[in-house]
C-alpha cells in the first residue's frame, strides 16, 4: 500500500511540475527551465519503475538540454520576450534526419538490452521529444506540432504500461500546447506589427 501511495505521489508531481513547465514555456517565462529539471528529475523515477527505459533516460538528456535552454534564453538573443523565429528552412532536413537517426538507434538499445514491450513507440518519442526541446531553446514556433505529436503517442504508452496520471498529464500538454502556440503566434504577429510601424518611410 505505502509502495502504491509513493508511486501515485511521484506521478501527481511530475504531473504538477510538468504543466507548470508548459505553461511557462508557453508565457516564454525563463523558469520554465528550473522547473522543468525538476519535472526530468521525477518522471525518471517514475519512467524507470514502469520499464519505459528510453522515456526515463531521455529525462537526464531533458536536463542537460533544459540547462542548454536556460543559458540560451538568458544570455542568447532568445533571452527577448518577444523574440520568436519560424524553423528555418534548411534546419528542417537536419532536424528529421536527427529524429529518425535517434529512434532506430533507441530501437535497437531497447529491443537488444532490454524488456520494454513499448520499444518503438518510446524511441519514435524520445527522439522527437529531442527535437522538439532543441526547437524549443531555439524559440522555434513549430517546436509546438512536435509536441502535440509525441504528447499523442506518449498518452498511448502510458496507457498502455498502467500510468493513469502521466497520460492525464499528456493530455493536458495536449492543450497546453495549443495555449502555447497561439501566444507565440500572437506575440510575433505583435512584433513584426511594431516593426513594421517603425520602419522608417
Amino acid at each position: 500500500m505505502l509502495d502504491w501511495l509513493i508511486a501515485e505521489w511521484q506521478q501527481v508531481l511530475g504531473f504538477v511540475t510538468g504543466a507548470v513547465c508548459v505553461l511557462l514555456a508557453g508565457l516564454r517565462n525563463v523558469w520554465t527551465y528550473p522547473i522543468g529539471i525538476a519535472n526530468n528529475v521525477v518522471l525518471f523515477v517514475v519512467f524507470l519503475g514502469a520499464g519505459v527505459y528510453a522515456a526515463a533516460g531521455l529525462q537526464a538528456v531533458y536536463l542537460v538540454m533544459g540547462v542548454h535552454g536556460w543559458w540560451r534564453w538568458t544570455r542568447g538573443e532568445e533571452q527577448s520576450r518577444t523574440y520568436i523565429a519560424s524553423t528555418p528552412r534548411r534546419a528542417v532536413p537536419w532536424l528529421v534526419l536527427a529524429g529518425i537517426a535517434g529512434a532506430a538507434v533507441l530501437v535497437w538499445v531497447l529491443t537488444s538490452f532490454t524488456d520494454s514491450e513499448v520499444a518503438v513507440a518510446d524511441a519514435l518519442t524520445t527522439s522527437a521529444s529531442l527535437v522538439a526541446q532543441y526547437m524549443l531553446n531555439r524559440k522555434w514556433i513549430q517546436n509546438w506540432f512536435v509536441w502535440i505529436g509525441v504528447d499523442v503517442v506518449i498518452i498511448g504508452i502510458s496507457i498502455v504500461t498502467g500510468l493513469w496520471v502521466i497520460a492525464a498529464l499528456y493530455l493536458l500538454f495536449i492543450g497546453l500546447c495549443v495555449f502555447g502556440f497561439t501566444s507565440w503566434r500572437r506575440v510575433a504577429a505583435d512584433e513584426r506589427e511594431r516593426e513594421r510601424v517603425e520602419a522608417p518611410a
